[in-house]
């Protein structure tokens, strides 16, 4: 859980994700127009923001999970988009994608969230995260991956071979491979799955 105070000012949020709040507090909608839903209606992620204005404190969490706080200082982090809890109102983001041919079909929702600019981002986590560096490649599966810094290169890797297909979930058949001198990957202890892809393996 993560507590947020208002002073007049505003911030987003992952819609749905207010638990509590007190004083004259706001909440307003904000999605990602037509090319948002056509992202998630094909990958099952994507985005739905709220904008939260108003003066008080507002609780944020989402289904017990562990939240990192990550502050910007004219930087970029890149986020897995159902991992973004909130951010602070001075912050710009983005829908990004991951590279990868095939591989990115084999591994399903490629769609990421870039936040950039100055101010903190509240990132959620399955268990206490593990941050790997990436001056030497690392892969990661991508139900796992939560988020990673500017600079850092990404592109999906595969074992993909027509006769893996029966019986095997595409967190086997391919990974996301992250490069970059000086970056990290933030990694949680499970995987959760893109809406439509199955349970929550551990």
């Amino acid at each position: 859980m993560v507590r947020a105070r208002l002073d007049g000012g505003e911030m987003y949020a992952k819609q749905g994700s207010m638990v509590a709040y007190r004083g004259r507090v706001d909440f307003a909608y904000k999605g990602q127009g037509v090319g948002g839903f056509l992202r998630r209606a094909v990958t099952g992620e994507g985005q739905d923001l709220m904008k939260v204005s108003g003066r008080g404190t507002v609780w944020f969490a989402e289904s017990g999970s562990h939240v990192s706080i990550f502050h910007l200082d004219r930087d970029s982090l890149t986020v897995n988009g159902r991992n973004l809890l909130a951010l602070e109102s001075g912050l710009r983001f983005k829908v990004t994608t991951t590279s990868g041919g095939l591989g990115a079909m084999v591994a399903g929702g490629v769609f990421n969230t870039e936040v950039s600019g100055t101010g903190g981002v509240a990132v959620l986590c399955l268990g206490s995260p593990l941050v790997l560096a990436t001056d030497e490649p690392v892969c990661v599966d991508r139900d796992a991956a939560v988020a990673w810094t500017a600079g850092v290169r990404t592109r999906v890797v595969s074992t993909f071979k027509l006769g893996n297909l029966v019986g095997r979930s595409s967190g086997e058949l391919a990974q996301v491979e992250y490069t970059g001198r000086g970056g990290f990957v933030v990694v949680q202890c499970g995987e959760i799955p893109a809406a439509g892809t199955g349970s929550e393996r551990h």
